[in-house]
């Protein structure tokens, strides 16, 4: 049996966050259906342009009612706009990767917006609960895309626990109900599951990335060294043997997307190819660690009714 979540203001029936995945894997019709079935669904802001990430919202809000949220990567150089933006069309809540500033917290604190970083290390979730983070998501080595540390989340999560009197969100490696069920026996308030979404039936993800999916093993899985100046876990595939051999895409028009960028490739570019709209001869493929784990394309709503079943399934076991 699932709790439900409380953070800040906002409750939600139960203790799910969606991922926010970029570039444009984590858009309204994802993050709807999360929301509709009680999680909280998320719209990835980074890579999106202003006006952009403002229509998501608001095509978001006309297919729920439920929790929506925005993730945007602290690394983007239009950071501050994208945050302020969706906190302009009264976004639920602001999601924070790849570190924070003492200011967002004040953004949220004026508009009652609850405001959550990612995290990787007690430290770093003090630091957040003294600035006025609601709660934070702590991720491990597991998770998908950019890393901030090469710890096990499940080493992580208990010392962050201990550290803080907020809500703590497990992340990195979550695809299953045991999964969340060890997760939420070890203390966290809740979940966020980024992969087991971005296979999803409503997710952005290319046809292609979503096949690559269900097709990999855990020899497939990679670490690249992303521009952003950060490891990234992805699947290998024609993209990661072209950087592998040295040869990655060529650089065309630099759009300064970041605040600091190793040039090696284009991240932005790279990401928006493994999206409907894409070429996935040019795409980087995030994913988590257990991405093996995944052998259906499913829609959101069927997802959720197989975690709560797993979830039910691991409590029964755990309980003999």
């Amino acid at each position: 049996m699932l709790n439900e979540l409380k953070i800040g203001n906002i409750t939600v029936p139960l203790p799910i966050i969606q991922g926010g995945m970029a570039v444009r894997i984590s858009t309204a019709p994802l993050a709807a259906a999360v929301a509709n079935e009680g999680g909280i669904g998320i719209i990835a802001g980074t890579g999106m342009s202003i006006e952009e990430l403002k229509a998501e919202i608001r095509k978001a809000r006309e297919l729920t009612s439920g929790v929506i949220g925005v993730n945007v990567l602290f690394a983007a150089r239009e950071f501050s706009e994208l945050v302020k933006a969706a906190i302009s069309e009264g976004i639920d809540l602001v999601i924070s990767g790849a570190g924070f500033s003492r200011d967002m917290f004040k953004w949220g604190k004026e508009t009652n917006t609850p405001i959550i970083p990612v995290v990787s290390s007690a430290k770093f979730a003090q630091l957040a609960e003294k600035f006025g983070a609601a709660a934070v998501v702590v991720e491990g080595k597991e998770a998908a895309g950019h890393l901030g540390t090469d710890r096990p989340m499940f080493d992580i999560l208990p010392e962050v626990i201990e550290a803080v009197k907020i809500p703590v969100i497990a992340a990195g490696g979550i695809i299953e109900g045991a999964d969340i069920v060890r997760a939420l026996n070890a203390g966290a308030a809740g979940v966020q599951m980024g992969t087991r979404f971005a296979a999803s039936e409503e997710s952005n993800a290319s046809k292609e990335m979503k096949e690559l999916y269900i097709q990999s093993t855990k020899e497939d899985v990679v670490v690249i060294d992303s521009p952003v100046g950060y490891p990234g876990r992805g699947l290998r595939n024609t993209f990661y043997n072209n950087w592998e051999a040295g040869n990655p895409p060529k650089i065309i028009k630099c759009v300064k997307c970041l605040k600091n960028c190793s040039h090696a490739f284009c991240i932005l570019r790279s990401l928006e190819n493994a999206t409907t709209n894409g070429d996935s001869e040019k795409a980087l493929m995030f994913c988590g660690e257990n991405v093996y784990k995944i052998k259906e394309i499913l829609p959101v709503k069927t997802i959720f009714k197989n975690l709560i079943n797993e979830v039910n399934e691991a409590s029964i076991q755990l309980s003999k």
